[in-house]
């Protein structure tokens, strides 16, 4: 897509963000023409409308963007769709942090797919905000990017060695590493969940092992992501309604590329290392099969409830092998359950996490980047529904209730006490369109780990 953030203010319309609270002010500042146009509008300032003010002569002077409050500007992610084609430049008085906002969102709300056919996106291009931090908020924007172009990507272009190739070439313009195992090298090297599930494709399942040092001796931060590229159900077939989307399984792999991406743009002072076990979960006589019992990395022995719980399967190894060293910090990112998506609907992440201050950084870089979401206990009275009669756990509880809680439960069961973790289940699709976040696919919690991240060790 053509830059939509530009340098230039050659010609520039001048734009103004206007709140409901300051709409009066600032109507009454306009020269009578401009009141009469924005009277007969219908302007009234609501988040994310948009209005082009004419001169006496017809031309335009100005514009005016909707936005909730100037510590709001996610809602100039209308900007570029609620405004005509041309360049913008914002008036309104902002701080550094409101200005990059206001970049991020304006760039983002002009997101569209078009690897297949021409679709439409935001076509109005904005001037970099005085005081805009540019380096941070081209980070964000191009992360966010890949991840939704990678979500959104059906599975017949995206398997799991695609998914290898992105991670590669993300790797390679940041100088990083990266390491794929696959198929019957996943038995050799003890990633034996990853395999198991990955094995009845004609597409080889892989671990993806992405590693970067921004700094020597730095915090090490492990970003885990569930890269399920699709997802039948296996042998416990999912419905057609329910397979219908399945191409953004890889939702939560997609999200930790995002991530990285930031993060290694912005250098961070950290050691990041990136797990990602891409498998695609599919129906043949290989098929792994209701009830039986796999032995995970960490040595746990699992009974496999149900296959279409693929996900915290291939998460399990991965979390077992970051354990190993130690790290400061692990993150895992999946479109694990529909019962978080009942609980708190499709746009709302539900977070758990072992450790208090890791969830409230996380929560508050969230609201701080309006990228929100809420927590939700580690219920450890629930763990005893993941009891099995022949193995040490079961993947799925028994009953029908608390699955969310119960999917997090079984992925703490691999994580060491005293690593401070934290899992996002997550939707990784927007199911209608808002300012800055178009109908379709979304690194939901991405800009919040970021954030979160950069406060850390930025």
């Amino acid at each position: 897509m053509p830059e939509i953030l530009t340098k230039s203010a050659k010609g520039a319309t001048p734009l103004d963000l206007v709140t409901k609270a300051g709409f009066d002010d600032w109507l009454a500042g306009l020269d009578a023409t401009g009141r009469a146009w924005v009277k007969a509008s219908g302007f009234k300032g609501g988040v994310g409308s948009g209005c082009l003010i004419p001169d006496a002569a017809g031309a335009p002077a100005s514009a005016a963007l909707g936005a909730e409050s100037l510590d709001a500007v996610f809602a100039a992610g209308a900007g570029s769709t609620a405004l005509p084609a041309r360049t913008y430049q914002i008036r309104t008085e902002l701080s550094g942090r409101q200005a990059t906002d206001a970049a991020v969102a304006w760039a983002l709300g002009a997101y569209a797919f078009d690897r297949y056919a021409d679709k439409p996106g935001g076509k109005a291009r904005l001037v970099w905000p005085k005081g805009a931090d540019r380096k941070t908020a081209q980070a964000i924007v191009d992360g966010v990017r890949l991840g939704r172009d990678l979500i959104v990507t059906p599975a017949n272009d995206l398997g799991p060695e695609d998914l290898a190739d992105a991670a590669k070439a993300l790797a390679k313009a940041h100088k990083a590493k990266c390491a794929v195992t696959v198929g019957g090298d996943l038995l050799k090297k003890n990633f034996p969940t990853i395999h198991a599930v990955g094995r009845a494709s004609a597409r080889e399942p892989r671990l993806i092992d992405l590693s970067w040092q921004g700094v020597k001796d730095g915090p090490r931060v492990t970003l885990i992501g569930k890269g399920v590229c699709f997802d039948t159900g296996g042998l416990d077939l999912k419905p057609a309604s329910g397979m219908l989307n399945m191409k953004k399984d890889m939702g939560g792999a997609a999200n930790v590329l995002a991530v990285a991406a930031m993060v290694m743009a912005a250098g961070l002072k950290v050691r990041l290392r990136v797990l990602i076990p891409a498998v695609e979960n599919s129906v043949s006589g290989d098929a792994f099969r209701p009830l039986d019992v796999i032995r995970t990395r960490k040595g746990l022995t699992v009974e496999v409830g149900n296959t279409d719980a693929e996900g915290r399967l291939v998460l399990c190894d991965a979390i077992a092998l970051a354990m190993e060293e130690t790290p400061d910090l692990v993150v895992d990112c999946a479109t694990l359950t529909g019962a978080a998506r009942v609980a708190l609907g499709p746009s709302l992440p539900a977070l758990f996490s072992n450790d208090d201050r890791l969830a409230d950084d996380i929560v508050a870089a969230g609201l701080a980047t309006d990228d929100p979401l809420w927590r939700m206990p580690l219920h450890q009275p629930y763990r005893k529904m993941l009891d099995s009669d022949v193995a040490d756990i079961n993947n799925v509880s028994s009953g029908g209730f608390g699955g969310a809680i119960t999917a997090a439960l079984y992925l703490q069961a691999f994580v060491e006490g005293s690593v401070p973790w934290a899992h996002i289940d997550m939707m990784g699709w927007n199911a209608s369109g808002a300012p800055g976040r178009p109908k379709g696919p979304e690194t939901q919690s991405a800009r919040a780990l970021f954030e979160m991240l950069r406060r850390r060790y930025g």
